[in-house]
């Protein structure tokens, strides 16, 4: 249990190279230890394949996100279901980085139909919705998913929502760029790349991403 710890404290802190070595280091413990299907290993396999998608290795996390998806949907229980969730996200967040929007957004609307709790697990499909959305140019509807959003993460209490500090606002800044409305957006930018930068550092993904999108926003990147 202590490398799991070491491996989620460090993927926090934008580690993400180092978090993924000790994920390869605690799973076969992990198997050895609860067996391969056991939800506590499934879950190091879906928080090891997060890592995979922060390092750029996209279509190596959906092939493990799906695997325990089948997995997951196999078992029973509530463990169980809120892994097939976990891993669903980040399935519709893989199929995002490739460009595979509209499946993306399918996706993402059918876990929130199947997970009607309002609750951290939702927060993050509807922002994963919201990037499939933006991904599609359908910024308005993006804006939409990426406000109700808000509104949830502002109702969660304050240690479930650090998790996605930053990551309302740069939905939300992206959304509102594509409509060209771009003060706002530089604004939403702005906020989602300082919480980010003082929450988990510069070489964080979503900080990373944050301060792309501003230096977009600002004619700096192409």
């Amino acid at each position: 249990m202590a490398l799991n710890i070491a491996a989620i404290a460090t993927g926090a802190q934008g580690r993400h190279t180092e978090a993924l070595a000790t994920y390869d280091e605690a799973l076969p413990v992990f198997g050895r230890i609860f067996g391969a299907d056991h939800w506590l290993t499934l879950k190091l396999r879906s928080d090891r394949a997060q890592q995979m998608t922060s390092l750029g290795r996209h279509a190596e996390c959906e092939a493990e996100c799906t695997a325990v998806v089948r997995a997951a949907v196999r078992g029973t229980g509530p463990e169980m279901a809120r892994l097939a969730a976990a891993a669903r996200n980040g399935l519709v967040f893989a199929l995002n980085a490739q460009g595979r929007h509209q499946e993306a957004e399918a996706l993402a609307r059918e876990a929130l139909a199947a997970h009607r709790e309002r609750d951290p697990m939702s927060l993050v499909l509807r922002l994963g919705l919201a990037r499939s959305l933006n991904g599609q140019a359908r910024h308005e509807d993006a804006l939409t998913e990426a406000r109700g959003a808000e509104k949830l993460h502002r109702s969660l209490p304050d240690h479930q929502r650090l998790p996605e500090t930053g990551a309302v606002e740069l939905a939300l800044a992206t959304a509102l760029f594509g409509l060209r409305r771009v003060p706002e957006a530089h604004r939403q930018a702005a906020v989602a790349h300082d919480a980010c930068l003082a929450s988990f550092g510069p070489d964080h993904r979503r900080t990373v991403e944050a301060r792309t999108l501003l230096e977009r926003i600002d004619g700096t990147r192409p």
